[in-house]
């Protein structure tokens, strides 16, 4: 499907993008019952678990607009759900979202939300 694989080269494009930016890549596509974490990366001692939102356009909105109150609550299940598979306590934990946007010429530019919920 385009979509999926659009969404799959975004979340490529955002590992990089943040892995440029010191990031340390942990995990993607981490999955349990109540939801799925596109990535997981740490940041100096934080944890974080990053939301990306691909577009090509705003026809539908911001695209960080799509992470409701509902999808951030399966978010924060999932994210315990990795914690606790990996035995990490006491560590400084934050939730970003990188909306990846596919300009018409080509060229992708990225928007790093931190602490965005």
């Amino acid at each position: 499907m385009q979509t999926t694989r659009f969404g799959r080269d975004g979340e490529t494009a955002a590992e990089k993008y943040l892995e440029g930016k010191g990031y340390h890549f942990l995990a993607r596509n981490f999955k349990r019952t109540h939801g799925e974490i596109d990535l997981i990366m740490e940041d100096g001692e934080t944890l974080v678990f990053i939301e990306v939102k691909s577009r090509t356009n705003r026809r539908y909105g911001e695209p960080k607009e799509a992470v409701t109150p509902f999808k951030q609550q399966h978010i924060r299940y999932t994210a315990k759900a990795f914690a606790c598979s990996r035995h990490i306590e006491g560590r400084r934990i934050r939730f970003d979202v990188v909306e990846v946007m596919q300009m018409a010429d080509g060229t992708v530019k990225f928007h790093h939300i931190r602490n965005a919920f």
